[in-house]
């Protein structure tokens, strides 16, 4: 009975860690999006992360109209310097980018907020002009 409750027990390890596995390191979706960066910020009270938006100004190409659907939220691991100093840099500027990212299974907290993650940032030097407000008449 002994023997019978340490194997079981191995195996619900070992099937538990191929799964923690799999959603920790397993990749959903890859792609590119484009856009402005609304901002970039570190937030967090037990885990500091890099969480950002970037407008995707599809200019009311989606049926909602909701400014919220236009928005695409990102996170950005803590190894990834080069990727926030860029998303600084062009938080800044009103440029537009090309933010490459992958999508994971899970959000796990010590990573970032979403599950989407930046992985490089394209800059394609088009920097997109305020609205002007004009005087009332």
């Amino acid at each position: 009975m002994k023997k019978f409750f340490l194997i079981t027990l191995i195996i619900i390890l070992i099937v538990g860690a191929a799964v923690f596995s799999f959603l920790y390191w397993g990749v959903y979706d890859e792609g590119i999006r484009a856009g402005t960066v609304l901002r970039i910020s570190r937030k967090g009270v037990i885990f500091k992360t890099y969480e950002g938006q970037l407008n995707l100004q599809s200019f009311g190409a989606m049926k909602s109209g909701s400014p919220f659907m236009e928005t695409f939220d990102f996170s950005v691991e803590r190894n990834m310097d080069q990727v926030i100093k860029d998303l600084e840099a062009v938080a800044l500027t009103g440029e537009r980018v090309n933010l490459r990212y992958i999508k994971r299974f899970i959000a796990f907290p010590w990573r970032g907020e979403t599950k989407y993650y930046v992985k490089a940032v394209e800059r394609t030097d088009t920097v997109i002009p305020a609205r002007q407000s004009f005087p009332a008449h």
